[in-house]
């Protein structure tokens, strides 16, 4: 089966190398890089103009923010699975692929793969470990989704469902997840494994102001889809991510 990795970025030049030699350099040969730029100006399109030869496609173009860009992305895939690698982020090891589709294969019942993901420092220590092992769609609840660096689906879910919803600036994942999981309940396995390393200071991860902004779009997620929320429940999930740093020491 091909895998499609969509790659999104702007002006992303200190990371984005890391993040294409990741995907170049997994042992699975059968894979769909597709990277959409968003109109970088600081030397991000220069590099990645380096590895042209081996990019299926690339766009660099002014786009409605995040969203929209990995619409873009899904829209030109041709996989049979669609994969997302952030610019700012990489696989753990070189076999990552190679496991995410062996395990379709071998469940060819599922729609979906999650597993873990870790977020590490810039001495490349992990800081918090962020798994799925436990998520179950009881979690939507309080908010609580799979880590999206982990989600690998099938194409034709996207197809039969729809994309990601670009109104949103940061839950666009997780108004996704909720009509994927919940109400148009796709089958998924989970993978023990961890999948990416992550770096800090993502638009969901970048202070009080986005907390504010990520519930408010949590909220209307559930609304849109016909689901009610409790904020209370929403902030609960603060508590947790506690223990996601206490239990990284594990992982190092």
């Amino acid at each position: 089966m091909k895998i499609s990795i969509i790659t999104v970025c702007f002006n992303a030049h200190s990371t984005i190398e890391k993040t294409i030699n990741s995907v170049l350099s997994q042992s699975y040969h059968n894979i769909e890089y597709i990277i959409i730029d968003g109109g970088s100006v600081d030397g991000t399109i220069a590099i990645i103009e380096k590895y042209r030869s081996r990019i299926h496609k690339f766009i660099s173009e002014s786009d409605n923010g995040m969203y929209d860009a990995l619409n873009k992305g899904i829209n030109f895939a041709t996989g049979d699975i669609i994969g997302i690698l952030n610019s700012d982020d990489y696989y753990c090891n070189k076999n990552i692929l190679n496991l995410i589709a062996f395990n379709f294969n071998i469940n060819v019942q599922f729609d979906a793969v999650i597993g873990d993901v870790a977020f590490i420092n810039k001495s490349n220590k992990i800081i918090r470990y962020c798994s799925a092992k436990n998520w179950n769609i009881s979690k939507f609840k309080f908010g609580n989704i799979p880590p999206h660096p982990s989600f690998y689906c099938r194409k034709s879910c996207f197809t039969k469902y729809g994309y990601y919803n670009n109104s949103f600036k940061i839950a666009g994942d997780f108004e996704l997840f909720i009509r994927f999981f919940l109400i148009y309940k796709i089958n998924y396995s989970y993978l023990p494994i961890s999948m990416v390393y992550m770096c800090p200071g993502g638009l969901s991860t970048s202070g009080f102001k986005s907390t504010l902004t990520i519930n408010r779009e949590i909220r209307q997620a559930f609304k849109i889809n016909g689901l009610k929320s409790n904020i209370i429940f929403l902030y609960l999930r603060y508590f947790r991510k506690i223990f996601e740093y206490k239990y990284s020491i594990f992982y190092q």
